[in-house]
């Protein structure tokens, strides 16, 4: 099994040679590869990379809030984490509530025009300090729809169920450690489209043998 950081390097080599350019949602475009697989042995360390810049502070207190099953951005900026701050947002200055300047298309008006761009920030700004002050504001607006969160720790079932895949697999790794069901999935067909992205990392699964235990994460494209 090789270094996580060649694996890595051997990924971007492989996707540069044999991927095919895509038009994408952005309009930015991708060149993609389907079905890639690395493999990390956890045992010889993390596998943090240091050929690009990994942000670990906030990919952790990201990761926490997943577990919490928390939904909303609130947590993050208590956190310092913006990551998901566009899509709340977007919520915002498109509500009949919002009555600033124009913001229509400010994700990609902002990289293109320094002007606008001085404005976008200071209206985020307001938009991030309402969040962290009103509770009713955030109530309302630092929601992002049932996102990871939520399926993980509250998936709602056809019979109106409350399941909590996280918690669930963790009994079952713990008292039947050979079952093939160690799935958590985030990609809900019936919840997609009331998210504000769907899950990019849509299910893992766990699986344990000779007193080890492995992970195998399915990433969309």
């Amino acid at each position: 099994m090789k270094h996580g950081e060649n694996a890595y390097l051997d990924l971007l080599k492989h996707v540069l040679e044999k991927g095919t350019k895509k038009m994408d949602r952005t309009g930015t475009g991708t060149v993609s590869v389907f079905g890639y697989q690395m493999r990390f042995n956890l045992s010889e360390g993390f596998p943090l990379l240091t050929t690009k810049r990994v942000p670990f502070r906030l990919i952790a207190s990201e990761l926490l809030w997943f577990i919490k099953g928390d939904t909303n951005i609130r947590y993050l900026l208590k956190n310092n984490n913006n990551i998901w701050n566009e899509w709340a947002f977007k919520n915002w200055i498109e509500s009949n509530e919002y009555t600033g300047p124009d913001m229509t298309d400010f994700g990609n008006r902002s990289l293109v025009d320094p002007e606008f761009n001085e404005l976008y920030q200071v209206e985020m700004d307001k938009f991030k300090t309402r969040i962290l002050e009103d509770d009713e504001f955030a109530s309302k607006y630092g929601e992002l729809g049932p996102v990871y969160g939520k399926q993980w720790r509250a998936w709602e079932s056809s019979r109106g169920e409350t399941i909590d895949q996280l918690k669930n697999v963790i009994n079952q790794i713990k008292n039947n450690p050979d079952s093939r069901r160690h799935l958590v999935v985030g990609y809900n067909p019936g919840d997609v489209e009331f998210m504000a992205l769907p899950p990019c990392h849509s299910l893992f699964q766990f699986y344990v043998a000779d007193g080890k235990l492995s992970c195998q994460l399915y990433q969309r494209l």
